[in-house]
């Protein structure tokens, strides 16, 4: 679908132009068709577009829409602005081509002359490898990860083509696009630096490396893994130079503060971290270990891998291949005189039975789950093979978290006309919310709530047109009090342990996202995403009036003479 978007006036001088996006097409047909993608949603793709009438132009902007399977929004621009904005595009595509030129080049050389040079440096093939413009090629898509925030980068080899992709705020963007015949030498580049088997290319492998940027030092994960058209890489950025966030810099508040900072204080028991991978687990545990690191008190940790290191803490990282496992690892850590033990992830019946015993045993234990929320943590362990009441002896909290987009500070703005959908959706949560939870938003009652406002980010040069910039936490906590743990040890079902949990404040993860979407840190949008997402999107639809023509794809099939003509 084919949408223009001519309410909106878009300043050009601000723009600034997402490199992930400065590889959706070649420079060349930017320059024939004159439209260029200058910021990119989950759903959508922004273009500028000089004639949106120009028939060709139609033709590519049809074809674009195929070969991304995402809506196109239009919005007009000038040749001048046109020309402004293609010339960022040059510009931060010129360090990429510069290399491709380069490896052209290299490519020519013939076996002899490969083993030649080889036998000159005395590197063999990695000796070849660290001077080639692959390389440099690495550090360029390395760079641009590092200054555009991104959590994760994946090079992933397509049919035809190498593609990369940043995961930024949670979200995965397309970035550059490669030619096919570089991909192998650039995986075989990441493999050298992590220290992997280059010759592997059947098994995954798992590795990392460190590089040193303004003087600090960063990690990366690496993780490779075979695919259809060769080896994916996906390498997790573990940036150590924002330092250890915490808790209200991760958006725990209120009751739920109070209630962490409680507990930790507790000789033993078990506080468990639950929710997907990539929702913040680990990094609320790094927060937590940090209140609790101090003198008198020996910490031990278990990770795979250690992400942070924390000065004045054991940290530990497991290594299966020699058999240093969780429940291994964590038999020893026991002898080590711990009074504070975190474990990764408990990950089978064995290491959570240790974590048990360790916790019944005098030790405060903090660990991690994949469940979807709090109290589905404890069906998770029962299925593990966890009785009960065990576990109604040894949980002292549990913890279901999710991340969310938070607004841009710098763009911020009130929704003008929130839609029906969002405040019924709104007023709904509100109706069965603690008073703890309303008290955060000024109110003792739901009927309190007079004036319900959102905001959303208008989009400026600060969050790249994004309206979005960084991410805060929505959480939800049971406490595992007396009651809580009686119906624990009965086998109760999880709708009766909710709401037992509820007399004590407990807040729904829902409720904590709307909490903060009255507070102005993240959208309703981003609530809906992460903690409903078989809702019926409809009902947050129309959130702000303005006309807007929908033009619906007409021609859902190009003819091969049209795909011919483009030539994208």
């Amino acid at each position: 679908m084919i949408r223009d978007s001519e309410k909106d006036v878009v300043n050009w001088k601000e723009v600034k132009l997402d490199k992930s996006l400065a590889k959706l097409l070649p420079v060349d047909s930017i320059k024939k068709y004159k439209f260029i993608p200058f910021e990119e949603t989950a759903d959508s793709i922004k273009v500028a577009v000089v004639d949106r009438t120009d028939v060709n132009t139609q033709n590519a902007l049809r074809f674009f829409v195929q070969k991304n399977k995402k809506r196109i929004d239009i919005f007009p621009i000038s040749e001048s602005e046109f020309n402004l904005l293609l010339g960022k595009l040059k510009h931060s595509s010129a360090e990429i081509n510069k290399f491709l030129s380069a490896f052209e080049e290299s490519s020519q050389i013939d076996e002899n002359e490969k083993a030649e040079l080889a036998k000159k440096k005395g590197g063999g093939v990695g000796g070849i490898l660290k001077d080639a413009p692959v390389a440099k090629m690495g550090e360029v898509i390395i760079k641009n990860a590092i200054d555009g925030r991104a959590s994760d980068i994946h090079i992933e080899p397509m049919d035809d083509y190498v593609r990369v992709r940043y995961r930024v705020d949670g979200i995965l963007y397309n970035s550059i696009s490669l030619p096919q015949k570089i991909g192998p030498a650039i995986v075989s580049r990441i493999k050298i630096l992590s220290n992997l088997k280059i010759d592997e290319k059947r098994k995954p492998q798992d590795g990392r490396f460190r590089i040193k940027d303004l003087g600090q030092t960063i990690d990366f994960r690496v993780s490779t893994f075979p695919v259809s058209y060769g080896e994916k890489v996906v390498m997790r950025i573990l940036d150590t130079r924002s330092g250890i966030i915490g808790l209200d810099k991760l958006g725990v508040e209120g009751r739920d503060d109070k209630l962490i900072r409680k507990i930790i204080e507790e000789p033993h028991g078990i506080i468990l971290v639950t929710g997907p991978t990539g929702s913040g687990k680990s990094t609320t545990l790094y927060s937590i270990l940090n209140i609790l690191n101090r003198e008198g008190i020996n910490i031990v940790t278990l990770e795979d891998p250690v992400e942070y290191v924390l000065e004045g803490v054991n940290q530990s990282q497991v290594k299966p291949q020699i058999e240093y496992t969780f429940s291994s690892g964590l038999r020893s850590i026991l002898r080590q005189d711990p009074d504070v033990i975190m474990v990764g992830e408990i990950r089978d019946e064995e290491t959570a039975e240790l974590a048990i015993h360790a916790a019944l045993t005098g030790h405060l234990v903090l660990s991690t789950l994949h469940t979807n929320s709090a109290i589905g943590a404890i069906a998770r362990l029962v299925d593990m093979g966890i009785q009960p009441f065990l576990l109604a002896s040894s949980l002292n909290l549990l913890i279901g978290q999710r991340l969310v987009r938070r607004i841009c500070p710098k763009c911020k703005k009130e929704v003008e006309n929130l839609s029906v959908g969002a405040k019924k959706m709104i007023e709904r949560e509100l109706q069965d919310m603690p008073k703890q939870g309303l008290e955060r938003v000024g109110a003792k009652t739901a009927k309190d709530v007079k004036e319900i406002k959102a905001f959303e980010g208008e989009g400026c040069s600060e969050c790249q047109n994004k309206g979005v910039k960084g991410r805060v936490g929505i959480y939800e906590m049971v406490e595992v009090t007396e009651e809580v743990s009686s119906l624990i040890g009965s086998g109760s079902p999880e709708t009766i342990i909710e709401k037992a949990a509820k007399k004590d404040g407990y807040t729904t993860m829902k409720q904590d996202g709307i909490i903060k979407v009255l507070e102005g840190y993240t959208t309703i949008e981003e609530v809906q995403r992460v903690t409903d997402e078989d809702a019926n999107s409809e009902e947050l639809e129309n959130q702000t009036t303005g006309e807007e023509t929908v033009i619906e794809d007409a021609d859902k099939e190009i003819s091969g003479d049209d795909k011919k003509e483009v030539n994208l």
